[in-house]
């Protein structure tokens, strides 16, 4: 009599907090976990991200995305994401509160599948304080693969830090005395620190706007339309 053989379902383990995956092993447990909407590889290592609160990430990340939504609406070429998945390499697959990315001839591009592949140039996180994760291990894949500019938010010392890649290393690039900080890769994308801090985003969207009217961003517009 011969024997039928069935193929056997092969049982996926659901992610798991603190779990050591290879970037295959987690996009694939990832995947089958539909009801979860935030989870990253840092450094080989599981991170899932816990219930957001209003004050202490919500509104934050409201004025972010208003902010480079509105450099992104004068700026042609570019591409800004919201929570989105970024392979970075084998260890490393974060999903950044904001990223800024130049669509064509930049760092990273889009996958088959829709992901974002490679360094976007500017990388945006809030945090809770300096003990965060964006701080430390987060920080350090960011700096090995090559993110041009890091900021982040630390809600909770009501401080920004804007870290700009230079010599292979993170240095914070400080405020101009109007309380300005000007990307230096992305000209016209200004940001006055206290209004933002203050939630004052007439004034956030004002300075913007000085930067975008500024002849540097025009240049850089005309480079990007080039490239498209």
């Amino acid at each position: 009599m011969t024997q039928s053989i069935t193929k056997s379902t092969v049982k996926i383990p659901p992610l798991e907090n603190g779990d050591r995956l290879t970037r295959l092993e987690f996009e694939t447990r990832y995947q089958q976990m539909t009801h979860i909407k935030k989870a990253e590889l840092i450094e080989g290592i599981v991170y899932m991200g816990s219930p957001l609160r209003i004050n202490k990430h919500g509104n934050p990340h409201g004025r972010i995305m208003t902010w480079l939504g509105t450099y992104e609406a004068y700026t042609n070429g570019i591409q800004i994401g919201d929570n989105c998945t970024v392979r970075l390499d084998p260890e490393n697959e974060p999903q950044p509160d904001a990223l800024l990315r130049i669509e064509n001839g930049g760092q990273s591009i889009i996958s088959e599948d829709g992901y974002v592949e490679g360094a976007p140039e500017l990388i945006v996180e809030i945090a809770v304080s300096t003990v965060s994760i964006d701080l430390h291990d987060k920080l350090k894949a960011y700096r090995r693969n090559q993110v041009q500019e890091y900021l982040v938010w630390r809600v909770d010392d009501n401080e920004i830090d804007w870290f700009r890649l230079k010599d292979e290393k993170y240095i914070k690039l400080e405020a101009d005395e109007n309380d300005i900080i000007k990307s230096e890769v992305y000209p016209g994308l200004w940001l006055n620190v206290t209004a933002l801090l203050n939630g004052n985003l007439v004034k956030v969207l004002d300075i913007l706007k000085q930067g975008i009217d500024n002849y540097e961003h025009k240049k850089f517009c005309q480079i990007i339309s080039i490239n498209d």
